[in-house]
């Protein structure tokens, strides 16, 4: 498990060698903010992308986006949440 960051959003990242894909979550929201790539380059730009995304569903809902929150251990899998 790697994590990498944009805007102060960290996400987690795990590789699936059956698909052959990196894939990602932004940890410690509410909300679901993932995003996938096949190479470092294409997962930074997924994560900004999607964080980008999140922000303007937000402001296009009228709605303050959720910033970063510690992490705690509810999250099913024992993954903080």
């Amino acid at each position: 498990m790697t994590t990498m960051s944009y805007k102060g959003y960290e996400a987690i990242v795990e590789y699936d060698e059956d698909a052959g894909i990196f894939h990602g979550e932004v940890a410690n929201l509410r909300d679901i903010v993932t995003f996938q790539g096949r190479s470092i380059a294409e997962l930074e730009k997924a994560l900004a992308a999607s964080v980008e995304d999140y922000l303007a569903f937000c402001k296009e809902r009228g709605e303050e986006p959720e910033t970063a929150r510690e992490p705690t251990r509810s999250r099913v899998g024992g993954h903080p949440r």
